[in-house]
């Protein structure tokens, strides 16, 4: 599966669009981690446990929009894009959307 965020893909001319396709999670903080990321916060640096966290949410995000991609017959996504939001104290969704297509053969 071709995934990606420009419209076109080079030499694999577009034969059929499926519409759109997305993927989302939702992911809550821990509470313990809040507390080592309120120490962190107070020297400065990356806070890796949330990086992390994030990171495994916008795979399984992504991993989700292909499932539906795949589930129309498409053989790649185009145009996608990735979206935060806070849906409630501690909660946030990571959202990726694009459109599914029928991508030509390599020649």
């Amino acid at each position: 599966m071709i995934v990606t965020t420009s419209e076109h893909v080079a030499h694999r001319p577009t034969i059929a669009t499926h519409g759109l396709v997305r993927g989302n999670t939702l992911r809550a903080r821990h509470v313990g981690r809040d507390i080592m990321a309120g120490l962190r916060s107070l020297v400065g640096g990356e806070i890796t446990d949330y990086t992390k966290m994030m990171a495994e949410a916008r795979e399984q995000a992504l991993d989700r929009m292909v499932e539906e991609a795949r589930a129309l017959g498409a053989n790649g996504v185009v145009s996608i894009r990735f979206g935060t939001s806070y849906i409630m104290s501690n909660v946030a969704e990571i959202l990726v959307y694009g459109t599914a297509v029928t991508l030509a053969d390599e020649e």
